[in-house]
């Protein structure tokens, strides 16, 4: 589970890191916002009407949900139940109020935020981003703000002040978490048949 701050480059962190890690699946989240140009529905997001959002809330469809700078977004159950019902690690980007939501659900996940090096630098960043209005550049600092004082509730932090170096930390986080022995066990067991065989 990753959260972090708009403008902190999560999004080209976990496309590379989706790419990098076989076995690693991302949780496409459901969203009232419209869709931006370059989006696709189902790849980059599930868009749905507030009707919608509010019928799948109601008949508990969403693991976690939160309103972040004016729209809704959220997890669908279904997802994360198939996919670790397959034996695939998903990742979820999600804002800090439904990363709040998961761990009192799934407190084994695994959090992670991510930071920028500095205020400076994200707010270059969100400036320097197409399309956006000084109006909600302002609003996604004043988020920025709240959201950077929940780095002690994550597992781990990754500061991306290099985009190689934040990718290298990330792709080590999960696969050290892969090789914890109960991950392991089922290995484990076939590797001492051979030595109790012999």
């Amino acid at each position: 589970m990753v959260s972090a701050p708009s403008g902190t480059g999560k999004t080209t962190l976990i496309r590379e890191l989706l790419v990098r890690i076989p076995g690693l699946k991302f949780s496409v989240s459901f969203t009232t916002r419209p869709i931006r140009q370059g989006e696709r529905d189902g790849i980059d997001y599930h868009f749905v009407d507030e009707a919608q959002f509010d019928a799948m809330v109601a008949s508990n469809e969403l693991l976690e949900w939160a309103r972040v700078h004016g729209q809704r977004y959220g997890t669908g159950v279904r997802q994360v139940e198939e996919t670790l019902a397959e034996g695939s690690d998903l990742l979820l980007d999600v804002d800090t109020q439904g990363a709040r939501s998961v761990r009192s659900l799934r407190p084994e996940s695994v959090f992670i935020f991510i930071m920028p090096p500095d205020f400076r630098t994200l707010e270059e960043r969100l400036l320097g981003r197409g399309g956006a209005s000084p109006e909600e550049v302002r609003r996604r600092i004043g988020n920025a703000r709240e959201e950077m004082e929940r780095y002690v509730e994550y597992d781990y932090v990754v500061i991306n002040d290099s985009l190689p170096e934040a990718l290298g930390s990330l792709e080590a986080i999960v696969l050290s978490r892969r090789r914890r022995r109960p991950r392991m066990e089922a290995h484990c067991r076939k590797v001492m048949e051979t030595f109790r065989s012999h």
